[in-house]
């Protein structure tokens, strides 16, 4: 039979495994918000420890007090006495008044200045990235550079990087957890993020608010690197899509433009100038696709091809219905645009 040690040692343990199998989570997950890889993301990193520390602290005290109210002051079977009633304490109470007020200011204080530290101007020399989220997939237009681009964004190491957010259909929010917090994106309201990014790496971003059926497949990823291999990524994008000449590419370029995918897509150089979907001048350069939810890979842009409502329902892009040998020649014609 159970005893009352018996429970309390059960549940002891089931704490210990809970907290043990929650510390297996490595700090460094794409998509951690404890390991920061740039400055806005390591200010908000301070304030969580700081307001998590108190936490910490209060809750050892109250449940130290708590606990010590049950097992010390229980109901005994051989005491009948009336306990001594209280009335009231004036030190009591402003001890628990004053006290909670005082650690209140040691918490607004740092969480009011990181607010003003992140909205600061930002530096004229900063990149930047127009990111307009729509419907499942995101837009990245480098206004300064003559650079338009989807679902991967590419950014320089060590310089500072202004991201303007805006939506063109519903409430989005921009979130790159390795970067920082996340930023509503608003119908008819700009926002804005400003950050510098301190090391190379490819990280995950998503929509954190939620916009529908395919809100979970709404993936982006930012690249971070060397500002020489920006450089070089800058004038790759600039140029027009360069096909590959072989005859199933060049069979596929003739069904884009004959099957419907100019309808929705650009593909600088061509006559596929439309903005309705991503643009795919570049689209065999990047290494994810259908907004970061494959890799890019011959078999995975097939499938997506195929039948895009069964891969992400409710999208705008439609079933064209396109026989096997139609598939093959457009995506050989898709990946060959690097």
């Amino acid at each position: 039979m159970w005893t009352r040690r018996h429970r309390f040692l059960g549940l002891l343990l089931l704490l210990v495994l809970v907290t043990a199998a929650v510390g297996c989570e490595m700090a460094t997950h794409e998509r951690s918000t404890i390991a920061p890889v740039s400055d806005f993301g390591a200010a908000l990193l301070k304030v969580y420890r700081q307001v998590f520390w108190w936490t910490v602290g209060i809750f050892i005290f109250v449940e130290g007090l708590l606990l010590t109210a049950i097992f010390k002051f229980r109901a005994r079977e051989d005491s009948h006495e009336m306990p001594e009633q209280v009335y009231g304490h004036t030190r009591l109470e402003l001890a628990w008044t004053i006290v909670p007020a005082v650690i209140l200011v040691f918490i607004a204080v740092p969480t009011v200045r990181t607010i003003f530290a992140v909205a600061a101007p930002v530096p004229p020399d900063a990149i930047r990235i127009k990111v307009t989220g729509q419907q499942w997939f995101w837009h990245f237009d480098y206004p300064d550079l003559g650079v338009r681009t989807a679902n991967e964004m590419h950014i320089p190491v060590g310089k500072p990087v202004s991201v303007e957010l805006s939506s063109a259909d519903i409430i989005h929010s921009f979130w790159v957890p390795r970067i920082g917090g996340k930023r509503d994106i608003i119908p008819n309201h700009n926002n804005r993020q400003f950050f510098t990014v301190d090391r190379a790496g490819d990280y995950r971003g998503q929509c954190a608010e939620f916009c529908g059926a395919s809100h979970a497949l709404m993936r982006f990823d930012v690249i971070a690197e060397d500002e020489a291999s920006f450089e070089r990524w800058v004038e790759h994008q600039k140029q027009p899509a360069s096909p590959s000449l072989e005859p199933k590419a060049q069979k596929g370029a003739t069904t884009f433009l004959t099957a419907g995918c100019i309808a929705c897509h650009r593909i600088q150089g061509t006559p596929a100038q439309a903005m309705i979907g991503p643009d795919l001048t570049h689209v065999g350069s990047r290494n994810r696709i259908v907004s970061g939810l494959f890799d890019n890979t011959p078999d995975n842009m097939a499938h997506w091809i195929r039948n895009p409502q069964a891969v992400k329902p409710l999208a705008r892009m439609p079933n064209l219905k396109l026989k096997d040998d139609q598939i093959e020649v457009l995506v050989a014609y898709l990946q060959s645009l690097k």
